[in-house]
C-alpha cells in the first residue's frame, strides 16, 4: 500500500492518492442530492484527517467546487430543473459577501482552532435548520410540499416499473422549472404544476450573508443557500438544488482567485494545492453527476434527515474542540 501513498507538497498532506477522490465521490453523490456539493464537509476532513489547516485549505475546497460541481449542473440543466432567476440572484449576492470573507478569513481566522470553532458554528445551523425541517411544528401548513413530495414517490414508482423508459426522459412536462416573473421585487416560477415565490431583495440579502460565511469557509455558500431556500421561504428542494449548485460554481471561481492573488497577513500561503483540489474534485465530479441523477428517486425526508445527523456530528466534535 506504500506504493500508492504521496506527499502533497503545497499542504503538506501526505495521503494515498485514492483517498481524496474516494472521499469526494461518496459525500458528493449524497449531499449533491440537496443542492449541496459537499465542500462544507470535505473540509473538516481536511483539518481532522489530513491535518491540513492553514487557510489555503479554504482555497482548496473552492477548488473541489469548481472541478465537481460542473456534472450536477449539467444534469438539472438536461431535466429542466434549473431556476434560473433564482441562480442570478444567488450569484448576484454571493459574490461581494466572498470577497469580505477572504479577509476575514486571513486576517482574523489564521488559527486552526479559532477557525474550527467558526466551522462548527456554521455546521451546527445548517444541520439544525435541516433536522427541524423534519419535525411535526415545522410540518405543519406544508401541505403543498408534502403533495408535491407525493407526485415524486409516484412518478419515481412508475419509472422503475418501466423498462423502456429513460431517467432523464421519464419526467413529465409539469416537473420543470418554468419561470413566470422575474423582477427586482419578486420572482415567481413553476414547478410541477405548483406555483412559487420568493422576494428579490430578500433572497439577495441572504445570499450577501451566505456569501461572507462561504468566502471564510471556502465553500461557496450553497450548504447554507439550499436548506434556507427550503425552510425559509419555502421552495422546493427539487428546484433549488441546481441553482444552489450553480451559484456555488461560479462563487468558488471568484473566491480561488481572490485567496490566489489577494495579499495575506503576514505572507502566509493561501493559494489552493492543486493537485490535492483536482483530486477531490475528481471524485465530486463522479458523485455529483450519480447523485443529482438519482435525487429523484429519494425522499426529501430522507435526505435531510442524513445530511442533518452528519453536520450535527462535525459541529459538536469542533465546538467541543474549541473549549477543551
Amino acid at each position: 500500500m506504500e506504493y500508492f501513498s504521496m506527499l502533497f507538497p503545497v499542504s503538506g498532506v501526505k495521503t494515498y492518492v485514492f483517498v481524496p477522490p474516494l472521499v469526494a465521490l461518496v459525500v458528493s453523490f449524497f449531499t449533491s442530492m440537496g443542492g449541496v456539493s459537499g465542500a462544507f464537509l470535505l473540509l473538516p476532513f481536511q483539518m481532522s484527517y489530513l491535518n491540513f489547516t492553514s487557510p489555503a485549505v479554504s482555497s482548496t475546497n473552492f477548488l473541489y467546487n469548481i472541478v465537481a460541481i460542473p456534472s450536477g449542473v449539467y444534469r438539472f440543466i438536461r431535466e429542466g430543473r434549473m431556476a434560473w432567476p433564482l441562480t442570478l440572484v444567488v450569484i448576484l449576492g454571493t459574490l461581494p459577501g466572498v470577497f469580505i470573507g477572504y479577509y476575514l478569513r486571513v486576517l482574523y481566522l489564521p488559527d486552526p482552532r479559532s477557525f474550527k470553532l467558526f466551522v462548527g458554528c456554521v455546521l451546527l445551523y445548517i444541520g439544525s435548520r435541516l433536522l427541524y425541517e423534519l419535525s411535526s411544528r415545522a410540518a405543519a401548513g406544508k401541505s403543498r410540499m408534502r403533495a408535491l413530495e407525493d407526485k415524486f414517490r409516484q412518478r419515481s414508482a412508475q419509472m422503475r416499473e418501466s423498462q423502456n423508459s429513460r431517467v432523464a426522459a421519464g419526467l413529465p412536462a409539469e416537473a420543470v422549472v418554468k419561470t413566470l416573473s422575474f423582477t427586482v421585487r419578486e420572482v415567481v416560477f413553476e414547478f410541477w404544476g405548483e406555483t412559487f415565490r420568493f422576494s428579490t431583495a430578500a433572497m439577495f440579502i441572504l445570499a450577501f450573508v451566505v456569501g461572507i460565511i462561504g468566502g471564510t469557509y471556502g465553500i461557496g455558500g450553497g450548504a447554507i443557500i439550499a436548506p434556507f431556500c427550503v425552510a425559509v421561504f419555502h421552495l422546493p428542494i427539487y428546484a433549488v438544488a441546481g441553482a444552489a449548485l450553480m451559484g456555488t460554481f461560479l462563487t468558488s471561481i471568484a473566491g480561488i482567485v481572490f485567496y490566489s492573488v489577494a495579499p495575506a497577513k503576514g505572507g502566509g500561503a493561501t493559494s489552493p494545492d492543486l493537485l490535492l483540489g483536482l483530486l477531490f474534485g475528481l471524485g465530486g465530479f463522479v458523485g455529483m453527476y450519480l447523485g443529482a441523477r438519482l435525487q429523484k428517486f429519494v425522499p426529501q425526508r430522507f435526505i435531510k434527515l442524513m445530511l442533518g445527523g452528519l453536520i450535527l456530528s462535525v459541529a459538536a466534535k469542533y465546538i467541543i474542540q474549541f473549549f477543551s
